[in-house]
């Protein structure tokens, strides 16, 4: 009997992570992965269907699709209740908070939060769905305790999600709760020289890339400078939990990693170099996306600064608007005929992967004889084609065809020049992307080149749709 190939899907992304990363701790980056792809489709299937949804309330655990082990609240009601309501509360202070305090000196979480953790959503720290599969394989606690005594805590691994904090969960799984609910970004005022160099420091980073005018404006009014006095200044520990994300105005940050997952006192302590930030940078992102301690400690090897954003307001704008465009390009994707023979995961692989680029009518996008370092599919507007030496246009391109790939696949220049007719909206995908995840479809896209069948009057470019 074959195995699903849902299942074969999932089992073969895993094997190429494991191949890539060669982790110490096999189970532990399993789960890690798993969770990750949990997080990620239950986003995705939320996303689709909220505007099905009841006003004022949430999706139903019951219509997630498969079994689904979050569970539901043991009050029968859901998360939107009165423990969203306490998530709120606690996000409202972290955003008042120092982002520096937690880095410079972290002595952990206190009791309380322990206990809130453990008691109130489940050993997972998560969504009491967990609460009982974890409680059948570990020894019953005392009704009376009502704490969690540290012996609890240290019989894990230093890198367990034990201590991941139950908001970071919570919003994970529904990063598009803004369209549901007030809130509002905080805003921090910029003089006008602090606003120039702001968006200079953010100019080239790409997790504002893909920001709408108003995203853009909301991410930059929310970014607070940090000026870092001296050199050797740790902005970030290795295993604390993550509250901020920064970007790099000037000034250049070092990079450790411990391989014991946190750092630890003595010489060797912070672990090894692994590399550098500087101007235009940016560090921090991995924790507040994986919901995982902080991966590696980062210190000022010079006078710097910083520009911060809170966890909250990252996740809400940073991560809403990659999973909207993430689920925009998927749908896109699928109407393309030459990527319909791959499969969904793939397509989300791809999607991941492209950049979008508009040009106005009458853009040269790729010119006969340069150097191909792109690979185009249009998604709206018209192009034409034209060879040199011919006056008129040898192909037409619409929404769904694509281009630029044979000087990709021959590492050749360019064949023909592409020139937009109307405003033109492209997704692109760079060389080593179009190599690493358009292996499936390479046959296809040379057995679609018209320069191999004898044609000198048709542009090389050309797709017999």
């Amino acid at each position: 009997m074959s195995l699903p190939s849902d299942y074969s899907n999932e089992i073969s992304a895993l094997n190429r992570e494991v191949l890539k990363a060669k982790p110490s701790d096999v189970l532990q980056f399993c789960a890690n992965f798993f969770l990750r792809r949990l997080e990620s489709q239950r986003a995705e299937f939320l996303l689709s269907q909220r505007h099905s949804s009841q006003k004022g309330g949430g999706m139903a655990e019951s219509s997630f699709p498969g079994n689904n082990p979050f569970g539901t609240s043991p009050s029968g009601g859901n998360l939107a209740t009165s423990g969203m309501h306490r998530l709120a509360e606690e996000e409202e202070n972290d955003i008042t908070a120092s982002p520096t305090a937690s880095s410079f000196a972290r002595s952990g979480m206190d009791n309380t939060q322990q206990h809130q953790q453990h008691g109130q959503f489940g050993n997972f720290g998560g969504f009491g769905g967990f609460q009982e599969s974890m409680d059948r394989s570990q020894p019953p606690k005392s009704q009376s305790s009502g704490t969690v005594g540290s012996s609890d805590v240290q019989s894990f691994p230093n890198n367990y999600n034990m201590n991941r904090r139950t908001s970071v969960s919570a919003e994970s799984l529904n990063p598009t709760s803004s369209l549901h609910d007030n809130w509002t970004p905080p805003f921090h005022y910029k003089s006008a020289d602090q606003q120039n160099r702001l968006k200079t420091a953010v100019s080239g980073n790409f997790l504002f890339s893909h920001l709408d005018e108003e995203q853009s404006n909301q991410v930059l009014g929310a970014l607070q400078e940090k000026p870092i006095p001296t050199k050797g200044i740790k902005v970030i520990q290795q295993g604390d939990v993550g509250d901020y994300f920064y970007v790099v105005e000037n000034g250049s940050f070092d990079i450790y990693v411990n391989k014991s997952g946190k750092l630890e006192a003595g010489p060797d302590g912070l672990g090894t170099k692994v590399g550098t930030v500087g101007p235009g940078g940016s560090f921090g992102e991995l924790a507040l996306m994986y919901n995982a301690p902080r991966a590696a400690t980062v210190i000022s090897t010079e006078v710097s600064t910083l520009w911060a954003l809170d966890r909250v307001t990252f996740r809400r704008i940073l991560m809403d608007s990659a999973f909207q465009r993430r689920r925009m390009y998927e749908g896109f994707l699928e109407e393309v005929p030459l990527l319909s023979s791959l499969t969904p995961y793939e397509r989300s692989k791809i999607a991941d992967a492209l950049e979008t680029r508009k040009y106005p009518a009458g853009t040269t996008i790729i010119k006969e004889g340069d150097v191909g370092e792109s690979f185009y599919i249009l998604e709206a507007g018209e192009a034409e084609v034209y060879k040199q030496g011919i006056d008129k246009a040898v192909n037409r391109y619409k929404k769904g065809d694509y281009f630029g790939e044979l000087a990709l696949l021959n590492d050749a220049p360019r064949a023909a020049s592409v020139i937009s007719t109307t405003e033109v909206k492209v997704a692109t995908l760079g060389k080593n992307g179009f190599q690493r995840l358009l292996g499936p479809v390479e046959g296809i896209m040379r057995r679609n080149d018209p320069s191999k069948m004898g044609s000198d009057e048709v542009d090389p470019l050309a797709k017999g749709r």
